[in-house]
């Protein structure tokens, strides 16, 4: 009998506890940018920016669930998983370091904040116009190509810096991951069916205020910080900020140049998560989801919030554990209410971090391992080539923040000397820029060599060399003839592979081929 899913099922409570937490903690990591990077007074942060932000992420979060409300219907099956949604976290970071940080320099804290909010708006235009592209991209892209590039996202930038943090606190922090792999992965029911996520965050907070009253010397709590912050509790709503999303048009030609690059980055990102979606049993429009994430970052930007709103990682994750369609809609509720109440700065005061970054490791490893498990066993070497320029991302970012904290840079200490000690920073910064990108269209190029389709893989090969001669992949902004010896060697490649695809294969070539 066919039956429609509900607004709430049991694995909700699972689902919540996980999406939920991770929305918590990016949405903890942004607002300490703005206030201790950018420095954005708290009047403005919390009653101005952070409603803007919680409207939009609840806005995301309730379109998504409705969609998988109407896929439920329409195939009549109670088992639908809505796609999860929050803050882009890469641009979090790119946005205020490379964009706001360097303008507020010259121009003060609300300059910056308005160059923010340009910057995304600029780029959830490119989002929507790929959008229309997308079901033809997708249609020709191969899955391991596309779900390799997204494994590579999950193992650098959703699982390291929790790893790091878990092994910094670890009595609090493997404790926590202990108890989320046990109820996750290997089905362990707590006391009462209470969710592993929430008890995970209990226990890893008593284990934190333990340490606090006996001075074991971590967690990291502070009372005085929890009774500041209820102090500070009142309710903010967004409204619209069309005056400092105008004034930041001055900045238009100087954010474009990286904002276009990351419009193609999240389209490409969002059309990945789609795909994870399906390969897990919910075939979403890959179309209207990233349209309607284009569109609801766009509405953000009206309302002043300089992030971007996106389809996160993890929906294989949150339906393999009982997460449905509620889990989505309770995150978008939780958000606003946060947001507009200002108890973001509570419960950063109340709840040490480390008890909630285990559940990002608990997405990276799952989504890490979907790529090999739906895909065909030979395409296994393509989707650890996907894997690599998103490696190379990562160590880029870990090694710029090494040399910004000891107020230095890569050209300072001389690009030779880093290569004399074993790091090829030149390297590095040729593959990291769009990485996803470029692990898309070298995960295509093996799929099809490996599939006897040399032609095909030519043809990715020239549009690598396009992309790279624009800037898009290999390359920190748009511009012309930005790596002219990468693109020289891309189009030298796909003449090769041309060639190649009038050459026999050793399978024909062997005797047994022609009977």
């Amino acid at each position: 009998m066919e039956r429609q899913a509900s607004w709430w099922e049991p694995g909700d409570w699972n689902g919540f506890f996980g999406l939920g937490t991770n929305v918590l903690v990016n949405l903890l990591v942004l607002t300490g940018l703005l206030k201790f990077v950018i420095g954005i007074p708290d009047e403005v942060l919390f009653g101005t920016i952070l409603p803007a932000v919680g409207l939009m992420l609840f806005l995301g979060n309730v379109y998504y669930s409705w969609m998988a409300m109407r896929l439920s219907a329409k195939e009549g099956r109670s088992d639908v998983t809505a796609l999860p949604s929050g803050p882009s976290v890469p641009h979090m970071f790119f946005v205020v370091f490379a964009i706001m940080l360097p303008i507020k320099a010259s121009n003060g804290w609300q300059a910056a904040w308005q160059a923010g909010m340009i910057w995304v708006f600029v780029e959830g235009i490119v989002l929507f116009a790929c959008a229309h592209i997308a079901p033809s991209i997708r249609r020709i892209t191969p899955r391991a190509a596309l779900l390799g590039t997204l494994a590579g996202i999950s193992i650098t930038f959703i699982s390291m810096r929790p790893a790091f943090e878990i092994a910094e606190t670890p009595i609090i922090g493997l404790v926590c991951l202990a108890i989320i792999l046990a109820a996750w992965f290997g089905k362990i029911r707590y006391p009462g069916n209470v969710p592993g996520g929430l008890v995970a965050i209990a226990v890893g907070t008593i284990l934190a205020w333990l340490s606090y009253v006996f001075g074991w010397g971590f967690g990291g709590m502070n009372p005085d910080a929890v009774s500041g912050s209820v102090a500070n509790i009142g309710f903010s709503f967004a409204w619209f900020e069309i005056g400092n999303l105008i004034e930041g048009w001055q900045f238009l030609a100087l954010v474009a140049v990286t904002a276009i690059p990351f419009g193609v980055y999240d389209f490409i990102e969002a059309m990945d998560n789609v795909e994870s979606a399906s390969a897990a049993g919910d075939e979403y429009s890959e179309r209207e989801a990233i349209s309607a994430e284009g569109v609801i970052s766009l509405f953000g930007t009206l309302l002043g919030s300089p992030f971007a709103n996106a389809v996160y990682i993890g929906h294989p994750g949150w339906k393999s554990i009982g997460g449905r369609v509620g889990y989505s809609l309770a995150t978008g509720v939780m958000v606003l209410v946060l947001t507009w109440l200002s108890i973001v700065p509570l419960i950063l005061a109340i709840v040490p971090v480390v008890a909630i970054i285990p559940i990002l490791l608990y997405i990276g490893a799952l989504i890490g391992a979907q790529a090999f498990q739906e895909t065909p066993k030979n395409h296994a070497p393509a989707i650890v080539l996907a894997l690599v320029p998103n490696l190379a991302a990562w160590a880029k970012v870990q090694i710029d923040g090494a040399l910004g904290a000891a107020g230095t840079n890569a050209a300072a200490v001389g690009l030779d000397k880093m290569a004399q000690n074993g790091v090829l920073y030149n390297g590095l910064e040729v593959l990291a820029g769009g990485a996803v990108v470029t692990g898309l269209l070298w995960g295509s190029m093996a799929v099809l060599l490996i599939e006897r389709k040399a032609m095909a893989a030519g043809h990715v090969a020239i549009a690598a060399a396009v992309l790279t001669f624009f800037g898009f992949i290999h390359g920190s902004a748009v511009a012309v003839n930005v790596s002219p010896l990468v693109t020289i060697s891309y189009v030298i490649v796909g003449v090769l592979f041309y060639g190649m695809s009038k050459m026999a294969t050793e399978e024909e070539a062997s005797p047994g081929a022609a009977e």
